[in-house]
């Protein structure tokens, strides 16, 4: 892949627009140094404590949670609309079981500045050092989210990940948005 570092806030719109749609792959190392993608859909990227920082929440019941444990790192990628089946695989099936990247046939990407592995199949990739966690307060959701969204319990932990190195294919992120207008012109 054709791989260089951009901006932190030039793929903002694809890194929201991915998330809303078959989500992120948020990539950690497991304990035999084996990285382990899961599929999230809900992030946040932005500014805290002036700093870049993304923002995933991963529940305590996940195979993921002692990876992110264990190395103090992660990274998040966005992947291209013709990854939607191993997107999927990694958001239902867990690294206890399989190792999703064999799975998947995913290229792991060396990053530059965390231990964690990128993917390098993925548009954007960016890689984050856990600088602050906390486990979400179940006594401070409103009713319809704790009833809705936790309703077994399981609540999650917050990694507040500063961003330290933003990677992407520009062609193929060029590639994808103009799939995505053509898409979008023949709904019309």
């Amino acid at each position: 892949m054709n791989r260089s570092e951009i901006p932190f806030t030039s793929q903002f719109e694809l890194f929201y627009e991915k998330l809303s749609g078959n989500g992120l792959l948020l990539c950690s190392l497991d304990e035999d140094g084996r990285p382990n993608p899961m599929t999230i859909g809900w992030a946040l990227l932005g500014i805290v404590w002036r700093r870049p920082i993304c923002a995933v929440m991963v529940r305590p019941s996940r195979y993921t949670y002692g990876c992110m444990e264990a190395t103090g790192d992660f990274t998040v990628n966005v992947p291209p609309e013709s990854l939607a089946a191993e997107v999927l695989f990694c958001g239902t099936e867990s690294g206890r079981d399989y190792d999703k990247f064999e799975e998947c046939n995913f290229t792991a990407l060396e990053s530059a500045k965390v231990q964690s592995s990128g993917i390098d199949d993925c548009l954007v990739t960016y890689e984050c050092r856990v600088v602050q966690k906390n486990d979400v307060a179940p006594e401070h959701f409103i009713p319809e989210i704790s009833q809705t969204l936790y309703a077994e319990g399981d609540f999650h932990r917050v990694y507040y990940g500063e961003v330290l190195s933003v990677s992407g294919d520009l062609q193929r992120i060029e590639a994808e948005q103009t799939r995505q207008a053509e898409e979008t012109d023949d709904e019309r």
